[in-house]
């Protein structure tokens, strides 16, 4: 069986996973504050870590990053869910202290230049996908404008990132991780 954690469940936690919260009244197994390093958790333990809208309110990514990589199995599942850059929703939360486009775990892979010339960190993980709206549901006519727009976005995120995201913003950006041991 896979062993699955979500970090900041809140009260979504997800289905057969061990949560952690800060909020004493989430549904989380463990009150534990994502900003205090160690996570009380043992080297390589999860095959899948999630984390849904939660790093965006931490304080130090990349020490965030290294945790994740310290207590998840190689070739581990990540899955990040955060508010896009552009999105409004990223700046209306005060408590957001980070903001994240489609290059922002480039730092963590081994085979991206970001990672070769700014070496921040010994925690590595391959960059599998990234989904924008992967969970927003638009009714109407703008569900075949957001499917399009989506589509290209995802097709070509570069272009969409560099051209179109200032005009046309998305709401949220998933990334795809794999733990690299």
């Amino acid at each position: 069986m896979k062993s699955v954690l979500d970090l900041g469940c809140g009260n979504r936690k997800k289905p057969g996973a061990i949560g952690v919260d800060i909020n004493p009244n989430a549904q989380a197994d463990i009150i534990h504050d994502l900003n205090k390093f160690p996570y009380p958790f043992e080297d390589s333990t999860f095959d899948e870590i999630y984390a849904d809208n939660t790093i965006e309110h931490l304080e130090n990514i990349i020490c965030v990053m290294e945790e994740i990589h310290r207590i998840s199995k190689a070739d581990a599942s990540i899955q990040i869910i955060v508010p896009y850059f552009r999105a409004r929703w990223a700046y209306i939360d005060p408590t957001h202290k980070h903001f994240f486009t489609i290059g922002s775990f480039t730092y963590f892979d081994p085979e991206h230049v970001h990672s070769k010339l700014y070496n921040y960190s010994q925690a590595k993980f391959k960059t599998e996908r990234i989904v924008f709206n992967e969970y927003i549901q638009h009714q109407g006519m703008l569900k075949y404008y957001y499917r399009l727009l989506k589509t290209f976005a995802e097709k070509w995120p570069v272009q969409y990132e560099t051209h179109l995201s200032s005009v046309f913003p998305l709401d949220t950006i998933t990334f795809y991780l794999k733990t690299i041991k």
